[in-house]
């Protein structure tokens, strides 16, 4: 694995950490707090921006992942801001987002492993 693949790779394990702690938080939190609900957007704005990067560098998605969908939830919140659902960004984040850090678990191992060798 190349440097670059790797530390997009990282910065997703970064932020799926991230997401992680929003839903630990609960939904009632994300609901009642806007700094939450922006922090869970920006999350996923950001993954989305590094499936794009992954997706023009060549590397191939895991089976269960699509880059495409992560790329277009970016998109959508970037330029449909207003529009933004509360229960669809909540699912992104409770059942969408664990199952992509499952998908990228083996990914993330060699990705740490090539930024350490160096």
């Amino acid at each position: 694995m190349d440097r670059r693949t790797a530390k997009e790779l990282l910065h997703i394990q970064d932020w799926l950490d991230r997401a992680g702690r929003i839903v630990d938080a609960g939904r009632d939190a994300y609901d009642a707090d806007s700094l939450l609900r922006e922090a869970g957007d920006s999350l996923v704005m950001k993954i989305g921006e590094a499936a794009n990067r992954l997706s023009k560098l060549g590397v191939t998605a895991p089976r269960s992942v699509s880059w495409s969908d992560a790329i277009a939830s970016r998109n959508w919140l970037i330029h449909q801001y207003d529009l933004i659902d509360r229960d669809i960004t909540w699912a992104t984040l409770e059942r969408d987002l664990p199952a992509l850090r499952a998908a990228l678990a083996e990914s993330f191992v060699q990705a740490d492993l090539t930024v350490r060798s160096e």
